[in-house]
């Protein structure tokens, strides 16, 4: 039997010959630049950006007009006699408001909105590890299916030489009939097995493109980097509670739900605005052809009862900033607890690599004996068949064990909150929510979204720790 090793070249091959080589930090880049998923993470939190655009409007003065025209004919009778009149009446007017104390309100919203808005960057993060955790194990999934597909085709070719060798031994009546029946088993068997193969390949590599945005094309089997994993279980808990984005987010939801009691209670405080109007009217009457008035008020209201609905939407909100504080809580817990199976999930692959490894050369010894013995007599061409199948069941098992050490290691960098393009370096330029909140933050007007996305990114710093 062929090595595990060039089993691996020879099916690697079969999955693009003509394409240049790919490695995970390719893939992982084509993901994070094309991804729909991520792509409408990003356009969600575009969205929630605005609401501090909208909070900010309370600070800022509103401009209304309104313009009218009529034609009027009046008639009157008196002792005199009779008189009519024709006029046009017309006119316009404008009225500027600008808010002056709005009991905190307006503040406060900012301050709602400023938090929702980082906590919606959190949630981008959340997003954009699931993705880029999806397409590091689609990637890896394709490398083990590929490899598993070359060994059992590559058992087959083994398999085919024994039967035709068995029947040849036959002829000379060296073997019975049931050990040729049983050489012919084990071909039909792997040929079932390795079409399973090829579905399962077939369904990774349609994963792949699902989650990376084009067909894998000669994958290369990425090696372990250590440096970036933490060195503890302790201090990857440490990480997790300091950088997971859900903690984080939950941390900026408390401080939305403050603001939203400390907004509500204003409702219940005094308001001023200033408001000031200019109106112009010609022909009112028949006898003025003309007149204007500007007007300058300073308006102060006091709330005095509201029938209690204010404050049961203040007690409300005290009640959900509580959960929110219990949420800190819940989610520390359950981050704690997915570092911790994602370390034991992580160490326990390195140290079945281990033992796999061991496994598979202890096959392979046995394989090359068993052969000899059978030669001598002194096994049966059932131990071949068998000892075939160990050292095939070997080389399946550590190909998956190499594709579970990956895959683990990005699970626990996902864990602990550092899964991202910054840490992994795949891109040159990442996308910056923070250039959009800045752009909406201060903007007084206009309805247009069309931007470049060249524009929300920015360059990628090295990863300090």
């Amino acid at each position: 039997m062929l090595t595990c090793a060039l089993a691996i070249v020879l099916t690697l091959a079969l999955i693009g010959s003509t394409a240049s080589a790919e490695t995970l930090s390719n893939a992982l880049a084509a993901a994070y630049r094309s991804n729909p998923k991520l792509d409408a993470a990003r356009a969600t939190l575009r969205a929630t950006d605005e609401e501090i655009a909208r909070a900010r409007s309370g600070y800022r003065p509103t401009l209304s007009g309104s313009a009218d025209v009529s034609h009027e004919r009046s008639t009157v009778n008196s002792s005199a006699g009779t008189s009519s009149s024709v006029t046009s009446p017309r006119g316009y007017s404008v009225k500027a408001t600008q808010p002056l104390f709005s009991g905190g309100r307006t503040l406060n919203a900012v301050n709602e909105a400023e938090a929702t808005v980082r906590a919606g960057r959190e949630l981008l993060r959340t997003v954009e590890q699931t993705v880029l955790l999806d397409a590091a194990t689609s990637y890896m999934d394709v490398i083990r299916d590929a490899a598993i597909l070359g060994l059992r085709e590559n058992n087959i070719t083994v398999l085919k030489k024994d039967l035709h060798a068995t029947r040849q031994r036959l002829s000379v009546g060296d073997v019975t009939r049931t050990d040729l029946a049983q050489t012919e088993a084990r071909l039909a068997a792997a040929i079932s097995a390795t079409e399973a193969a090829r579905a399962t390949l077939k369904i990774s590599r349609s994963n792949f493109e699902r989650h990376i945005g084009h067909p894998p094309s000669k994958l290369i089997e990425p090696k372990l980097d250590a440096k970036r994993l933490p060195k503890a279980v302790e201090e990857a808990v440490r990480t997790a509670e300091r950088e997971h984005p859900a903690i984080v987010a939950a941390f900026y939801r408390e401080q939305a739900a403050r603001s939203t009691v400390d907004r509500i209670w204003g409702e219940l405080l005094p308001s001023m605005q200033l408001e000031a109007t200019y109106s112009r009217r010609l022909e009112p009457s028949s006898q003025i052809d003309a007149s204007s008035t500007t007007t300058v008020i300073g308006r102060l209201s006091v709330p005095l009862y509201s029938g209690g609905e204010v404050e049961a939407r203040v007690r409300q909100a005290k009640h959900t900033h509580i959960g929110r504080i219990q949420e800190i809580q819940q989610s520390r817990q359950e981050i704690s607890s997915s570092v911790i199976a994602a370390w034991a999930q992580f160490s326990a692959a390195k140290a079945q690599l281990i033992s796999d490894t061991a496994q598979l050369a202890a096959t392979r010894v046995a394989l090359s004996g068993i052969r000899q013995e059978e030669k001598a007599g002194q096994r049966t061409l059932l131990d071949v068949l068998n000892a075939e199948q160990d050292m095939l069941n070997a080389d399946v098992i550590i190909s998956t064990t190499r594709r579970n050490i990956i895959v683990t290691a990005y699970t626990l960098l996902a864990a602990i909150g550092r899964l991202n393009v910054q840490e992994i370096g795949s891109v040159a330029n990442v996308y910056d929510a923070e250039v959009h909140t800045n752009e909406v933050r201060h903007q007084w007007r206009g309805s247009s979204i069309t931007h470049r996305l060249e524009s929300w990114t920015t360059e990628v710093k090295p990863a300090t720790r």
